[in-house]
């Protein structure tokens, strides 16, 4: 990632957080607090002022703009918070596109599960079965591509187990990142850069999020189906599911639909600049995080996801089994919320000028589906705290009923 490296020095706190693991640390400190109020809608009527205030809050701890909506046992409501442009007064929409980042993988993986659960696909077969031509180490088998133990260096650059900081295929952060922002990247590309690199553990003995991963298991949908993996999940969820909102941007740069602004805040030369990064191309993260999408799409693939719409039983329960190291199962986070609550199901993400949460219980009963535009004001640490209290806010006011710990 060049000279400046922001994976490394992102706060523990936010990678804790399972935001996709470079792009949290360039979504660094740029927030600006709300400066509207909230505009929360309920689907029956219902006044929640308690929703109101939340996402308010939200946007007032560092966040440009907010979205929220909410499934529980009240029904459903949706809101935001905070200013749709810098500069504006104009709230975001309640159901804008945002890019959604590391929730991408939640997808990818239901359809890498589906092609398992048709047998075309062995979870436990090594990756090199379906994808020779990369040199693969044949230890790696499918369920760690999902699950974040092939050990494989990330392309967007890692730390060696030595502490040796070692760059990525291209530039992720500060003016060269700006500059760079429209490049297309191919994903073969970036898995030749990964496996021309020191793995930094050997398969399955150890847990690392990286988005290389996922690139792979895109590759793979590719390589069985036949067909882009974009296409596979449009025939397989987003049609079915009726998301006609959501996209596989590949190298269109634009946010299509009504949207709110994300903006990057980065030193250069000494100065603190800010440039609105809405419009940038997605290629550089591929299958890992590229897809856009909005709170309603997302409640509708989640909340049919832990139904077990989408899987059968068996591999729902292994997508649902974490790593005991990462917190991490096939796809998705899995925490336990306490005795008074149980597990919470979870998709979280980062991308350049957004960040997206969305929460489930085990049924698909309650969720929330969270979208954060990035301003101006805060610090990295104060962004990643602001974040993770969101989430834990969420967390304990929609899943579990205030009861949380």
């Amino acid at each position: 990632m060049g000279a400046r490296n922001d994976r490394v020095r992102m706060p523990r706190l936010f990678r804790r957080a399972g935001v996709t693991a470079v792009a949290a640390g360039l979504l660094a400190g740029v927030a600006l607090p709300g400066v509207a109020a909230a505009d929360g809608v309920a689907a029956a009527g219902q006044d929640r002022p308690d929703l109101q205030a939340t996402v308010q809050a939200i946007a007032d701890s560092g966040f440009a703009g907010v979205q929220l909506r909410v499934h529980d046992q009240r029904g459903e409501w949706v809101g935001s918070a905070g200013v749709r442009e810098l500069g504006s007064t104009a709230k975001p929409p309640t159901n804008g596109r945002f890019r959604m980042g590391s929730n991408t993988k939640t997808f990818i993986a239901t359809v890498v599960l589906q092609l398992v659960g048709e047998g075309s696909v062995g979870l436990d077969a090594p990756v090199a079965d379906y994808l020779p031509e990369y040199g693969l180490d044949r230890r790696i088998t499918v369920r760690m591509l999902l699950q974040h133990t092939s050990g494989l260096f990330d392309y967007v650059g890692a730390m060696l187990p030595d502490g040796t900081i070692v760059s990525g295929l291209m530039p992720l952060a500060g003016q060269e990142f700006v500059d760079n922002r429209f490049h297309s990247y191919r994903p073969e590309d970036m898995v030749r850069f990964s496996v021309s690199k020191p793995a930094l553990f050997a398969p399955g003995t150890d847990w690392g999020y990286t988005n290389i991963n996922y690139v792979l298991a895109g590759l793979l949908i590719e390589k069985v189906t036949g067909r882009p993996y974009g296409d596979e999940l449009e025939r397989r969820i987003l049609r079915p599911l009726k998301l006609r909102d959501t996209v596989v941007p590949g190298t269109r740069s634009g946010i299509p639909g009504p949207h709110a602004h994300g903006y990057y805040r980065y030193q250069d030369a000494g100065q603190w600049k800010v440039v609105d990064i809405t419009r940038q191309n997605p290629s550089w993260v591929s299958s890992a995080g590229e897809m856009i999408s909005t709170t309603k799409d997302l409640h509708t693939f989640f909340s049919a996801l832990n139904r077990g719409k989408l899987l059968p039983a068996p591999l729902l329960a292994e997508m649902r089994r974490p790593h005991p190291k990462g917190g991490y199962g096939l796809g998705l986070w899995v925490q336990d919320a306490g005795p008074n609550c149980g597990t919470v199901f979870k998709g979280m993400g980062g991308f350049h000028g957004y960040g997206t949460i969305m929460g489930s219980t085990p049924d698909g009963s309650r969720t929330f589906e969270l979208s954060l535009t990035y301003g101006d004001s805060v610090s990295d640490n104060d962004l990643a705290l602001a974040y993770d209290k969101a989430d834990r806010t969420l967390v304990n006011k929609v899943i579990c009923n205030g009861q949380a710990g």
